[in-house]
């Protein structure tokens, strides 16, 4: 294949993807909710090793994990719903809020679609909030267990992010670039588009979990991890959000220039750093973590 059919076939991936895995009848399965599942076996497996190999974390047991992972869970599917809802498209569920919870449309007709539309940021915060419950409840120390999940998460979260590719949504803003895709679901199916769900794959995923990687050997106080990743996703996505193309019932929201998820990423930004101070103030430096291993 030369490189001009390199780049037809990149350039129209998008039009030959199904988002369908399977179809049961009236109900679908669809990729993107696999990819959930993928995300959270992937965050497991790697909770795991670093339980077996880092001893701050050796007292959890595989048991253990499966259950605060539930409590994560079902804390990201109600956060990431309830947060599109709030932050995205309010007026519309006020006028269906049937459809919050209900797989179905009852626009123009009854007919099955899914649950359609979540909030990173509404799902990071269902997490936090499920994990918070889980450590109240079983007397569990949630500052460590930050420490244990946030250097890992940016990894499951790429696979989000492979579904939005595979659901073709989420598109980027149109340009002349080579890089650019054909979006059939898009306004103007003629023009390229920035691959975005590529791009927050990558960046929001891939390369935010190498930082981590890195970044987690150093001394922290304890729960620094959480500070650390808010902020580098949010650092991340706000200058990504620059090739993505705003959700349709929003467009540009602040100053006719940025949008809702950069909105949202500035003041993700602003409570990491108020987290990390007051972590930083309520352990003294000699009692920092030490880095950890591998």
């Amino acid at each position: 294949m030369g490189m001009g059919g390199f780049l037809y076939w990149w350039q129209h991936l998008p039009e030959g993807m199904n988002p369908i895995l399977l179809n049961l009848g009236p109900l679908r399965v669809q990729w993107y909710g696999l990819m959930y599942i993928v995300a959270f076996a992937i965050t497991y497996m790697l909770a795991r090793r670093r339980c077996r190999l880092e001893d701050r974390f050796k007292g959890y047991d595989d048991e253990y994990l499966k259950n605060i992972l539930t409590y994560g869970f079902i804390g990201v599917l109600a956060g990431g719903r309830i947060g599109y809802v709030l932050f995205y498209n309010l007026p519309y569920y006020l006028s269906h809020p049937l459809e919050i919870i209900l797989p179905f449309s009852f626009s123009g007709g009854f007919h099955f679609t899914g649950i359609s539309g979540m909030s990173y940021h509404g799902g990071m915060t269902g997490a936090i909030v499920g994990s918070y419950v889980f450590c109240k409840r079983y007397r569990a120390d949630f500052r460590n267990l930050c420490d244990l999940f946030f250097p890992i998460a940016p990894l499951g979260y790429t696979c989000g992010r492979m579904g939005n590719f595979i659901n073709g949504e989420l598109w980027g803003r149109i340009t002349t670039s080579p890089i650019g895709m054909y979006f059939p679901l898009a306004p103007n199916t003629a023009a390229l588009r920035h691959p975005s769900q590529l791009y927050e794959a990558f960046f929001e995923g891939i390369f935010l979990f190498l930082v981590m990687l890195f970044l987690r050997r150093l001394k922290w106080p304890k729960g620094a991890m959480s500070a650390v990743y808010l902020f580098g996703y949010g650092f991340v996505r706000f200058f990504i959000e620059f090739f993505r193309e705003p959700d349709r019932q929003l467009g540009f929201v602040f100053l006719n220039r940025f949008s809702r998820g950069q909105e949202l990423c500035a003041l993700m930004m602003l409570a990491a750093l108020a987290l990390f101070a007051y972590l930083k103030m309520r352990q003294p430096p000699s009692t920092q973590m030490p880095a950890q291993a591998g």
